[in-house]
């Protein structure tokens, strides 16, 4: 994956940034009148949105093995070199954090020891993250702590122009990291960056807001106001089709139940992209973002923004079972967590006939008071790699 191709443009240190990390995070919000423009095809963003734990010392990848549904070993027992996508879970396999881990991070991370991982987390969650790694701590011989902004930062790079992949140099001087960001197909690279510097790169530098409307047009759910603490399985977030999970791996809290709904249970809900519209506009025929205000043709139509999270989806015209709930979204687009059975043609093993998908049939979200209800429309999009990984999980 990080083998140097002829084509690879290297990416080179930048001055100090004089902006400050801190400020960048006040903005996280979209704003309903002026929604962010459709993203480039090319680009790197710094993400304020997340940020980094610090955990050192002789046991840290044993200890961090038993917590976490990736591998943090290889087979001969050593631990890993390269960066993954994993989870952290509840005792009864719950989503705590989604995050990345940063083995080798000695130098970046400032630290003595020699075994040391940077695990990346929601930034409002560092602290609750923090905790949870302690209560488990017990005697291993780690040290826990939580690197600020200004000593290493994350950005996010992509090109859909280029197939050429990317590669950093990282040296005394300028310590950083890149790792493939493979939760979906040529969705780019995470880079941790040293200091306040700026990763320099042939990329115009863009906002989070950009990295966030590639999310949601790659079905790809992350931190804990779209992946719900506490609430979703793994499964359910995609977890098993974004690398996140190991299911030959040894025990780590949570793995009991995330293994018996691999083999027994049926996954059927599952976080999708969604497109909202206007009650009088056609069914959407495509994923795509519209950042104008009212999301299409209506005007008067709420923006993605607006929709309260845990809002209930249901089907227009049908009563029944809910068909899903909003998670987050901007513009005309979002992230749901939709019945597959129900807002989708994915068919699921047990499915019940009288609530199986129709292709005409429309959903809606309303909520607020009687007397004052604001609604739209929705509809789910199933990404290509998810639907190639439920056909194939299908057959075999």
């Amino acid at each position: 994956m990080r083998a140097a191709a002829p084509a690879a443009r290297a990416l080179r240190c930048a001055p100090p940034s004089r902006t400050c990390l801190n400020c960048r995070r006040q903005i996280r919000s979209f704003s309903s009148s002026t929604a962010p423009t459709i993203p480039p095809r090319a680009g790197i963003a710094p993400l304020a949105s997340r940020q980094l734990l610090s955990i050192a010392g002789p046991d840290a990848a044993k200890f961090l093995q038993g917590l976490v549904t990736a591998n943090v070993v290889e087979k001969d027992g050593l631990p890993r070199t390269d960066g993954f996508y994993a989870g952290f879970l509840t005792a009864t396999g719950r989503v705590l954090h989604d995050l990345y881990i940063y083995p080798n991070t000695k130098q970046l991370a400032g630290v003595q020891e020699e075994n040391a991982f940077l695990v990346e987390v929601d930034a409002n969650h560092l602290d609750s993250l923090a905790r949870f790694i302690k209560r488990y701590k017990l005697r291993a011989k780690v040290t826990v702590r939580k690197v600020l902004p200004d000593e290493v930062n994350v950005w996010q790079a992509w090109d859909e122009i280029s197939n050429s992949d990317l590669q950093l140099a990282s040296t005394s001087v300028n310590p950083n990291i890149l790792l493939k960001d493979v939760r979906a197909p040529s969705f780019g690279y995470r880079i941790l960056q040293s200091g306040q510097h700026k990763p320099e790169v042939d990329l115009d530098e863009t906002t989070e807001d950009a990295y966030t409307i590639r999310r949601y047009l790659n079905g790809v759910a992350e931190g804990q106001d779209e992946i719900l603490r506490e609430t979703a399985l793994p499964q359910e977030s995609n977890m098993d089709y974004m690398n996140g999970i190991d299911f030959r791996k040894g025990c780590y809290i949570g793995q009991e139940l995330t293994i018996r709904t691999k083999h027994r249970g049926v996954v059927r809900k599952r976080i999708l992209p969604c497109v909202i519209y206007g009650k009088s506009e056609p069914i959407p025929t495509s994923l795509q973002y519209i950042p104008q205000a009212g999301g299409g043709s209506g005007a008067s139509t709420p923006t993605a923004d607006l929709v309260p999270r845990d809002t209930s989806i249901g089907r227009i015209g049908k009563r029944g079972r809910s068909a899903g709930k909003w998670l987050k979204g901007v513009g005309n687009i979002g992230l749901g967590l939709c019945r597959l059975e129900i807002m989708t043609d994915i068919t699921l093993p047990g499915e019940v006939a009288a609530a199986s998908f129709q292709p005409d049939h429309e959903f809606q979200l309303e909520w607020g008071e009687d007397g004052d209800k604001s609604g739209v429309k929705v509809k789910a999009f199933v990404p290509n790699w998810l639907r190639s990984g439920l056909n194939e999980a299908a057959q075999g």
